[in-house]
């Protein structure tokens, strides 16, 4: 038996994925958070009653494990794709292919790979439940490239088309496919891995930038889409902090009115 309400969440351990998994677990859900970290997982599993699954999802053993949990603990009538992240902010000519390679395997292949094994077990709770739901957390970084994004922004167009081709093959099913595009997000990790450990260029990021969006706010958007009426498919939100008027231009200092 399917249970109503569970939610698989990927990228559990930190920034997105948990502030993810302790708002589902507040608004009712059930939840079943994956990521490597098995310490972090223990620590949210006892603030949130959330079930946890260690497994690094670029192993396809790993894939095939967390699956099989997911099963005994119930099955899912939702997963969010959320696992990711940058590394590295070189040219494309200087860059690392070591770099690329490993966006490419969390980023894209580990979220095909993902929805492969887990779509037999969404739709028998799309059967028992009358729906489902599939949402990948994509990045602004999938719609405008920039410089120094070489390898981030190949990834994210991937994940996007990825996932308007998935909606294209469910079409007929009642299974949703969604994608959220975050902007610039203020998390402790994201910036730190992607420069390296660099906590002073990490921060310069969001150097004098009036409320970047933080964790929370990506979590309500992922939630809020969710639990739409299930007739209801918001394909694509795009959230960026107001400061960010786009990728290119981002407003440091007091918002005034004119």
């Amino acid at each position: 038996m399917v249970t109503a309400r569970q939610v698989v969440v990927t990228g559990a351990s930190s920034g997105i994925g948990e502030a993810t998994v302790r708002l589902f677990r507040e608004r009712g859900w059930s939840v079943i958070g994956v990521a490597r970290r098995a310490d972090r997982l223990a620590r949210l599993a006892a603030e949130t009653g959330a079930h946890v699954i260690v497994a690094d999802l670029t192993r396809e053993e790993d894939i095939r494990r967390m699956t099989e949990g997911i099963i005994a603990l119930g099955g899912a009538t939702a997963l969010i794709n959320n696992a990711g992240g940058a590394i590295g902010a070189d040219r494309i000519e200087e860059g690392s292919a070591d770099d690329w390679r490993r966006m490419f395997e969390i980023n894209v292949i580990a979220v095909r790979n993902v929805i492969s094994a887990l779509l037999p077990v969404l739709r028998d709770g799309a059967r028992e439940h009358g729906s489902a739901d599939i949402l990948n957390v994509t990045s602004t970084a999938a719609y405008f490239p920039y410089q120094g994004g070489g390898g981030y922004n190949a990834t994210k167009f991937a994940a996007r088309a990825l996932t308007g081709v998935l909606r294209l093959e469910l079409g007929g099913e009642p299974i949703r496919v969604l994608e959220v595009a975050p902007g610039m997000v203020h998390t402790p990790e994201f910036s730190l891995n992607r420069f390296g450990g660099d906590a002073a260029r990490a921060e310069a990021v969001y150097d004098n930038v009036p409320a970047p969006l933080v964790a929370a706010d990506i979590a309500e958007a992922i939630v809020h889409a969710v639990e739409l009426p299930a007739h209801v498919s918001t394909d694509v939100i795009i959230v960026k902090p107001v400061a960010q008027s786009s990728i290119y231009q981002v407003h440091r200092g007091e918002l005034t009115p004119r």
